[in-house]
């Protein structure tokens, strides 16, 4: 389980790099095009817009595992040392609401799909599927980390709630 843990870390990180990396390209070669020849690729902005969209859903779930949601670590901190009960509740309520969510998206991208973007002409349920993504990507981290959070005294973040350090983080 921990090598896929492992792979899975890995896969999504170089996932949310990739499309920094293009939304990064794509908005440098388009002010390179305006400031050299006055002209820049129509798509460029709509394309490097919805890289956003994708990358922000798609990265939740690693700001989930290194304690980056406040109001979730804030909720936790509050509870006394050893409430494995209520830590449970805790993983139960965001489960719940991530399944909601990839619901959620599912329909609005359905609903959508038949409509396309202005200079791409992609369907826009293809950007509406970011959200079902990054929350279905939300519940397999939540379920990776939940266990250790629950028994033990670890935060979702990885660190300890006495004040130790953070997990390892590769």
């Amino acid at each position: 389980m921990q090598t896929f843990d492992r792979l899975f870390l890995r896969a999504n990180r170089v996932a949310v790099i990739a499309l920094l990396a293009a939304m990064a390209l794509m908005v440098f070669a388009n002010v390179i095009l305006r400031y050299a020849t006055d002209r820049s690729l129509l798509w460029a902005e709509e394309a490097s817009r919805y890289a956003m969209i994708w990358m922000t859903f798609l990265g939740a779930g690693l700001v989930l595992r290194y304690g980056g949601h406040i109001g979730i670590e804030t909720l936790h901190e509050r509870f006394p040392r050893r409430a494995p009960f209520l830590r449970g509740l805790v993983v139960l309520l965001l489960l719940g609401f991530f399944v909601f969510m990839v619901w959620t998206g599912v329909r609005y991208a359905r609903l959508t799909w038949g409509q396309t973007t202005a200079a791409m002409e992609i369907p826009i349920g293809a950007v509406y599927l970011a959200m079902p993504a990054g929350f279905a990507l939300l519940t397999l981290h939540l379920l990776l980390m939940a266990a250790p959070y629950v028994r033990r005294r670890e935060l979702l973040g990885g660190g300890e709630l006495d004040g130790g350090t953070p997990a390892t983080r590769e």
